[in-house]
């Protein structure tokens, strides 16, 4: 079984010694300089140019990557309290012996939350579909055979919770560690602690995607013994149970997209005022105070009053879940997220299928994510076709002047995995307008 005192580290990269929360400032927690160093980060405010649900957009109804972030923060932070609250009284130790409070556990949950989509590439999750279809079905084919099955499984399945491990922890431009973070706040940041393959081994929530890539798998080792975590992995197999607190991180951004992005969809006129308040009201109808609702009468307004009538039922569904299941989440039992086990599941499974249906499916959605598959598919092309041929000596004029566009010089030798991994984490780090600005250079539009 994990131990809180275990899973509550305040160790980062390089520490020589363990930190003890007894000895922490009394005004400013290891924990809280986490949230700091996020929120200052370069790759942190890239989120502002990037979407949540419609790339490219240009309206100013609908949340961006960064937005939504800070709400997912918010709402982490709110989940990690209430929990904390109910672990401290339940485990006095941890506040008697090692000096943890109730707000640590939100301190955690919000940096790892804040921290959420910092991997993500631009145009969302159809960004990530764009890069590993281009080493699946591309160009990029011609790199398999120069990699290892699990190096090429990185590549192709370019998954963006590895990637934001990747940018919080890597060593650069002489900083090492990246970002050095707690390895509480790493734990909780990484929702699939495996490798990509075996891809899937079980319906363990755990085991849906993965969080690290090959060339962080020794780090995200060293994290995943330092915070105890269970072993679950086959032998030459990369795999851990999760740190329970991750159940929040994925709790509070599900929470989150499940009632925003339906609300975009309301502001965007996708979805029709009265599907809305019918679908809100059938969610919070155990909650809502008729008096107060029925005085309000603007649509915005009772919109907005059921949002967040939505959002504290589901914190507090969330909170009573990870309470009765916490020894399942300490053994490494426990197998789904929070509100699959919510009384309020069927009108959340309502919500999230008519904005499927109505905002992920839309045309202009549709239209601006095959835009963008073209966009990273001449980017990935151009700058893996310079790295390979400067590093086998053949580079072109046009090859070295396209590196010369890169904000972070090219490591004097590089495998293949390595530099195609370069270009990858490179491309990912662009914002939608970045992309773009990009794309038509190498297109000739100046």
């Amino acid at each position: 079984m994990m131990q809180w005192e275990e899973l509550l580290s305040l160790r980062k990269h390089g520490d020589t010694k363990k930190r003890i929360r007894n000895e922490e400032n009394l005004t400013r927690s290891g924990f809280e300089v986490d949230f700091d160093r996020i929120i200052f980060s370069a790759a942190f405010r890239s989120l502002q140019d990037k979407t949540q649900v419609i790339p490219l957009s240009k309206t100013s109804f609908v949340h961006t990557r960064l937005t939504h972030s800070l709400e997912v923060s918010v709402v982490g932070r709110s989940l990690g309290r209430q929990v904390g609250s109910a672990i401290i009284e339940k485990h006095p130790y941890l506040r008697k012996i090692h000096g943890y409070e109730v707000n640590d556990f939100g301190a955690i949950v919000a940096a790892a939350a804040l921290a959420h989509d910092i991997g993500n590439p631009p145009f969302g999750h159809s960004g990530e579909k764009a890069i590993g279809d281009y080493f699946k079905n591309g160009k990029g084919r011609r790199f398999m055979e120069s990699m290892s099955e699990k190096e090429y499984q990185d590549l192709i399945d370019f998954e963006g919770n590895a990637n934001g491990f990747k940018i919080l922890t890597e060593t650069k431009n002489g900083v090492k560690g990246g970002l050095r973070l707690t390895y509480a706040t790493l734990g909780a940041f990484t929702k699939y602690p495996k490798e990509s393959l075996p891809k899937k081994p079980t319906a363990h929530i755990a085991d849906k995607k993965f969080g690290f890539f090959q060339g962080d798998k020794s780090f995200f080792d060293e994290v995943a013994k330092n915070l105890g975590l269970i072993s679950r992995g086959n032998s030459g197999d990369l795999s851990y149970c999760r740190h329970p607190l991750a159940y929040l991180v994925e709790a509070a951004d599900d929470i989150c997209y499940t009632i925003i992005d339906f609300e975009d969809g309301i502001n965007l006129g996708w979805i029709t005022e009265e599907t809305a308040l019918e679908y809100l009201i059938n969610l919070v109808k155990d909650r809502i105070n008729t008096d107060n609702y029925t005085a309000l009468t603007q649509t915005k307004d009772r919109l907005a009053y059921l949002r967040s009538l939505a959002i504290g039922t589901l914190i507090s569904e969330a909170v009573d879940v990870f309470i009765a299941n916490e020894n399942a989440m300490l053994n490494g039992t426990f197998e789904d997220d929070l509100l699959s086990h919510s009384r309020y599941k069927a009108q959340i499974d309502d919500i999230i299928s008519e904005s499927i249906q109505k905002i992920y499916k839309s045309s202009e959605v549709v239209d601006k994510e095959i835009a963008g598959y073209n966009i990273l598919n001449t980017l990935l092309d151009g700058f893996t076709t310079a790295c390979e041929n400067h590093y086998k000596g053949q580079a072109t004029h046009y090859d070295s002047l396209l590196l010369r566009s890169l904000d972070t010089p090219l490591p004097a030798e590089a495998s293949v995995y390595e530099y195609t991994m370069f270009c990858c984490s490179y491309i990912s780090m662009l914002t939608d307008g970045n992309a773009l600005q990009l794309f038509q250079k190498i297109k000739g539009h100046l």
